[in-house]
């Protein structure tokens, strides 16, 4: 092992950065600390209240602090309000109910096209996407670009959104109260956008689409009627970008998820 020594402007900087990307937000001390011996602190002895003088008001109860965390109902209606896409993305640069918009460095909406008749969702931004504010823009976004254009697509033929708009610390899986707080608002963008077809990308991604537990090795591959927010919508799962990038010898089987989804743009006459 290499002995300690101080770190210079440079790797002090990268350090913070890597404490940032795992979600590191307290600073603790450097000599550890027993929390079982340690005893908890004496209450202080109840004091009576004064005694009101004649003629003056009762006393004031202090307020209680709001709870922290957001509530799904103004998520609705908040999501519900807007008339536009630009609206709900104004909203959501305002919207401070999700604990995820505090750790996150931007808010990724969309990329693509807006009235375009395919609509891609994957699961969260990653750092890279956090850094551009775009979705899909890191190694695996650089994939899907190279699967999309496999079939004659590219971004100004589809439209790409995420389930959750900001990057969950270092990349972890958002929480269902996280996916509570976020799910308005993809229900919205996708009535705005309208899409005749959508596919999910990832394991995740599609449970949330489709509304079920199953995994996506099941899955994939299979087309199906679903309703999201209020707009019915003919879906096909297909795996991750980067899962593909992991795992190689699964592009074969998202090459046919594809051409599925080939298939059925010529059958329906789309991207013309």
């Amino acid at each position: 092992m290499t002995e300690n020594h101080p770190l210079n402007h440079d790797e002090m900087l990268a350090v913070l950065d890597w404490y940032r990307a795992a979600g590191v937000d307290i600073a603790v001390g450097e000599e550890p600390v027993d929390r079982f011996a340690q005893r908890p602190p004496a209450r202080p002895a109840a004091t009576p209240p004064p005694t009101a003088m004649p003629g003056a008001a009762p006393p004031q109860r202090a307020v209680e602090p709001p709870a922290i965390g957001g509530d799904p109902g103004e998520a609705r209606s908040l999501a519900a309000s807007a008339k536009s896409l630009d609206e709900l993305q104004a909203l959501l640069e305002n919207y401070d109910g999700c604990g995820l918009k505090l750790r996150a460095t931007q808010l990724v909406f969309a990329d693509g096209n807006p009235v375009a008749d395919i609509m891609l969702i994957g699961e969260a931004p990653g750092a890279e996407e956090d850094r551009q504010g775009k979705p899909f823009v890191g190694k695996s976004g650089q994939l899907l670009d190279r699967m999309l254009a496999a079939i004659g697509l590219d971004r100004t033929k589809v439209y790409i959104a995420n389930t959750v708009p900001w990057r969950p610390p270092g990349n972890r899986t958002p929480t269902p109260e996280e996916m509570a707080l976020c799910l308005p608002f993809l229900h919205r963008q996708v009535e705005l956008v309208a899409p005749k077809l959508v596919m999910t990308l990832g394991g995740p991604a599609m449970q949330t689409i489709f509304e079920t537990t199953s995994g996506i090795i099941k899955m994939r591959g299979k087309w199906s009627g679903v309703t999201i927010g209020s707009h019915q919508v003919e879906a096909i799962p297909t795996l991750h970008p980067a899962y593909l990038l992991r795992n190689a010898p699964a592009k074969e089987q998202a090459w046919a998820d594809m051409l599925s989804l080939k298939l059925k743009i010529e059958a329906l006459g789309l991207g013309h």
